[in-house]
């Protein structure tokens, strides 16, 4: 029989060492070689370093290139689209210095690319092959804001890499067609994002890649481009929102089709390059994901007809590839960590090529809940995780206290698969309530404009409404509500706590506390980002300051917890510092630690655990009380 105890005081064999080690993020894109399979794992044993891995012919899986190759890039700061490889070299940015190497199966690192006069100034993602060049995004930075081009690069090195396509704030996506006799690519200004409006181009090339006049395709300031591909008979494919639904369209002479029209997401916000969501088999046969309130469903769209492939994943990642009959994927659910998974696209068979080390016991698995609740906006949807563990229950007449956890972006979406860290808080007793608020990704383009001019607003409300919902149906204890969120969840932490008073504690990892000193410190790809969420900045200046904590510490009553990395480019470690010293002053509970050596997000096994063992010490202390295991206390100043 489960003992009664205190919420919060629940013994767990989910230690942080448990999160850490399950937390292996298969990251990057999937690529094909002949039959061998290449990924990158991202290490938090290594440091957090991205490690290209091959999954061979004979089955065996090993690490690509020395200990020390960390394959990761900075361009757009978030990079993805680090690596390709043909005939068995593979070609990769590394993250240190951020110039492009050769990496043969039994040979050293050798960079491809001239050493730049500043370091790392020259920075590289989204390589496409052709035979001995390839074309790719380069980020140029100086003293004035980077400069972002398309590039064509010599894979043998013999000359430098030449400027093919230029002028614009950004680029992406740049796809070479099979005959290798035209080019398509993305590009956008400030001040929109990815998922705001983008352009498709295209254009003819010669047998050295050289371009000829490019022609828009598709897209522009209120319509989202997304994954140019092309199909085997040489068909150019994309996603587009124009009806407010990314959907796949197939490009012609005379107009462009939509491939399986629906009320529902094909695509995902853009946030690193080489996201797909779609490819092809030789062929022609079209395999798609798209998002439904079940979770993410895999289609294929064969001679004209489509039809589901039923696979028991709830979840499958922003990467694919495919071979003969069978698609490659990262895919997971609410009981599976992420994979990469093979699946055959004839017999819906399935088998796990990699998976993570997660050893956790399916009884303290808490499986989340779809709720819906009303906002003024309508309809908003989040996942509610009530507390799960065999060995204990709470008190009787006692509800338990509630995490409400906060996306980032905030562009972004509650994620569906099995989430070690998540487990770590249920399996003591708390809820958690992960909230798709109005302006998340996977409901279309009106749902993501909800945020419009109205972030730390929107989301203030909808992550409180969630939380009161939850506690008036009996879910969760009204006066022991906990928000916290990373990034610009960290921001949506923040301002409830400075402008409202339903929560008892919260915390915010990197998060945003400053408008201002965010629109006027952060990196060139998110520079403007705050004119479509806030107002055009100094223009808005007034709507900034209103918008930002910082300009609100009359409000904040409830302890905090502060949790920031040195090297952050994204949010800058002043933010934290800022509010840190602030409330300090005031006399507000805070507890701050910074990382040095992390950046935006933390990578380090060593310094995941201490930053949730700190969040448990924290809440243990605020709520009253004390959490199982060896948990070091964290020192709060001012309680």
């Amino acid at each position: 029989m489960p003992t009664p105890a205190p919420f919060g005081s629940w013994e767990s064999p989910i230690t942080a060492e448990t999160v850490t080690r399950a937390g292996l993020r298969f990251g990057d894109v999937l690529r094909l070689d002949g039959a061998d399979l290449y990924w990158i794992e991202s290490r938090p044993s290594e440091s957090g370093r991205s490690v290209i891995v091959r999954h061979s012919t004979a089955g065996f899986i090993d690490d690509i290139g020395p200990e020390s190759f960390n394959a990761r890039t900075r361009v757009h700061e978030y990079g993805g689209g680090a690596y390709v490889v043909t005939d068995g070299a593979v070609f990769a940015s590394r993250f240190e210095d951020q110039r492009l190497y050769r990496i043969d199966p039994e040979g050293e690192p050798v960079a491809i690319v001239p050493e730049p006069t500043i370091p790392s100034g020259l920075r590289y993602a989204d390589l496409d092959l052709a035979g001995s060049w390839a074309v790719g995004v380069r980020e140029a930075h100086g003293d004035d804001e980077p400069t972002n081009q398309i590039v064509r690069i010599d894979l043998s090195a013999s000359t430098e890499p030449v400027v093919i396509a230029s002028g614009r704030n950004f680029y992406s996506s740049p796809r070479i067609n099979p005959a290798r006799t035209a080019i398509a690519w993305l590009e956008w200004d400030h001040p929109n994002m990815p998922w705001d409006g983008t352009e498709l181009r295209m254009a003819p090339i010669d047998g050295d890649g050289n371009p000829g006049t490019s022609l828009l395709v598709a897209g522009g300031v209120e319509e989202s481009i997304t994954q140019p591909e092309w199909a085997p008979d040489g068909a150019l494919h994309y996603i587009s929102d124009r009806t407010g639904w990314w959907n796949i369209y197939r490009h012609t002479s005379t107009e462009d089709v939509a491939v399986l029209p629906m009320a529902a997401e094909f695509g995902q916000p853009a946030w690193v390059f080489a996201t797909r969501r779609y490819c092809f088999l030789d062929d022609g046969t079209l395999l798609a994901v798209h998002g439904s309130p079940d979770g993410d469903r895999l289609i294929a769209i064969e001679n004209g007809i489509a039809r589901e492939i039923h696979v028991p994943f709830r979840s499958l990642g922003s990467t694919m590839a495919s071979r003969e009959r069978s698609l490659y994927v990262i895919a997971g659910g609410p009981e599976d960590s992420p994979a990469v998974v093979e699946i055959d696209v004839d017999t819906e068979a399935y088998q796990v090529v990699r998976g993570a080390d997660t050893t956790i016991d399916d009884r303290y698995v808490s499986i989340p809940e779809t709720i819906t609740f009303d906002t003024p906006d309508g309809p908003t949807h989040a996942l509610f995780y009530p507390p799960r563990n065999p060995d204990f229950n709470g008190p009787d007449g006692e509800t338990p206290p509630l995490i409400v956890q906060i996306h980032g972006g905030p562009t972004g979406k509650a994620p569906t698969t099995l989430n070690p860290s998540y487990l770590f808080w249920t399996s003591r007793g708390f809820g958690i309530v992960d909230v798709d608020y109005g302006g998340s990704s996977g409901y279309g383009r009106a749902y993501r404009n909800r945020l419009r001019g109205n972030w730390g607003v929107v989301d203030v409300r909808d992550c409180t409404l969630a939380a009161v919902h939850l506690a008036a149906i009996g879910r969760a204890d009204p006066k022991r509500l906990i928000i916290t969120g990373r990034s610009a969840g960290g921001y949506t932490a923040l301002m409830a706590l400075a402008t409202g008073d339903e929560f008892a504690a919260g915390s915010s990892w990197y998060g945003v506390a400053s408008l201002e000193a965010l629109a006027e410190h952060t990196h060139k790809f998110e520079a403007r980002y705050l004119d479509r969420l806030v107002g055009p900045y100094p223009e808005a200046r007034t709507t900034y300051q209103e918008r930002s904590a910082l300009n609100h510490l009359e409000g904040f009553n409830a302890p905090i917890i502060l949790l920031q990395g040195l090297d952050d480019e994204v949010v800058p470690p002043q933010q934290t510092e800022m509010m840190r010293d602030a409330l300090t002053s005031r006399g507000v509970p805070v507890a701050c630690i910074m990382f040095e050596g992390e950046g935006h997000g933390f990578r380090d096994a060593r310094n995941q655990i201490t930053a949730l063992e700190a969040e448990l010490s924290f809440y243990g202390q605020v709520l009253g009380f004390e959490p199982a295991g060896d948990i070091p206390p964290v020192e709060i100043v001012g309680l």
